[in-house]
């Protein structure tokens, strides 16, 4: 049996590492930054000029957000484009909603830590605008956040896409979204834990 083969979006560096349930897939680092050594460097809005059907799985944390919403479908085009039928999208976003939410919540400023990541202090601007530090310090406004999502609105992007099959989690600020062309096989919900 061929070892399956991952694409991660936007995943920067090789050595920040997926989730433990691609640590047997073949990954394959996709980016728009030349500095992160990336195995195929392109912008995700042309990921259709890459060979079609070569990955089982798109994995997409915190990147869906850096695009233009007129421009998200295109990016979602290219996910179809390099999934062999069976394949699926693994995407993670911001969820607006709950950030917003708790910044109510906390009655914070747009400027206060909202929480504390690896990077440093992050503030709801950060979450809605892109990380400022890293804008600031690069130049580059690909950092930069283009849009935001709901659960409602990231259901209603990847079904208009052409991802008829979608499961949605929250977790801690974000959206998870395992997106499917076909229905999800007993293997894939086993893989992410959820019953059959």
């Amino acid at each position: 049996m061929q070892t399956p083969k991952v694409l991660n979006v936007g995943g920067n560096s090789k050595t920040t590492r997926m989730p433990t349930h691609y640590e047997k897939w073949q990954q394959c680092y996709l980016d728009i930054d030349p500095r992160w050594n990336p195995d195929i460097l392109c912008d995700a809005r042309e990921l259709t000029t890459q060979t079609a059907g070569n990955f089982d799985a798109i994995y997409c944390s915190h990147n869906l957000e850096h695009y233009y919403a007129h421009d998200v479908s295109k990016v979602l085009a290219g996910f179809l484009h390099v999934l062999v039928p069976d394949g699926f999208a693994e995407i993670k976003v911001p969820d607006i909603r709950l950030v917003m939410q708790a910044m109510l919540e906390r009655n914070l400023d747009i400027d206060e830590p909202l929480y504390l990541s690896t990077a440093g202090p992050i503030s709801t601007r950060d979450v809605i605008y892109g990380y400022g530090a890293e804008i600031e310090r690069t130049g580059n406004d690909f950092f930069a956040h283009k849009t935001g999502f709901t659960p409602t609105s990231l259901q209603r992007v990847l079904n208009a896409a052409g991802f008829p099959f979608v499961l949605l989690a929250k977790g801690e600020l974000e959206i998870l979204a395992l997106a499917f062309q076909k229905p999800p096989t007993p293997q894939q919900f086993q893989m992410f834990g959820y019953p059959r």
